[in-house]
């Protein structure tokens, strides 16, 4: 059984960081990739960033390069996002989701397979 728990949302006021983990267990593939998204109220949701666990490819929306940083811990099977910089408009509740093979980005949101709970981010001051 697949598992996906994201952690480590929380208030933030502008400017500071944040770091969110991933954790996926049950999946027996070694070519998935765990993406981030974010849906803030009223929004549609929206892909963040995307890593692959087999050679750690990284894909990130416009929005937030250069102040974002994808990671992974193969041995953990979890994925990290370092969240600097942050702005009012990346509060949202940011999910995390797996998929195998992904080869582009972004990937439409049917196309993921297991998604977590999602934890909220709020960046106020």
């Amino acid at each position: 059984q697949v598992q996906v728990v994201e952690s480590g949302g929380g208030l933030v006021q502008p400017g500071g960081s944040l770091r969110l983990s991933c954790a996926a267990s049950g999946l027996s593939s070694d070519y998935y990739a765990i993406g981030w998204f974010r849906q803030a109220p009223g929004k549609a949701r929206e892909g963040v960033s995307c890593i692959r666990r087999s050679d750690g490819s990284t894909y990130y929306a416009d929005s937030v390069k250069g102040r974002f940083t994808i990671t992974r811990d193969n041995a953990e099977n979890t994925v990290y996002l370092q969240m600097n910089s942050l702005k009012p408009d990346d509060t949202g509740v940011y999910y995390c989701a797996t998929k195998e093979y992904v080869v582009s980005w972004p990937v439409p949101l049917w196309q993921w397979d297991y998604w977590g709970q999602g934890t909220q981010v709020t960046v106020s001051s």
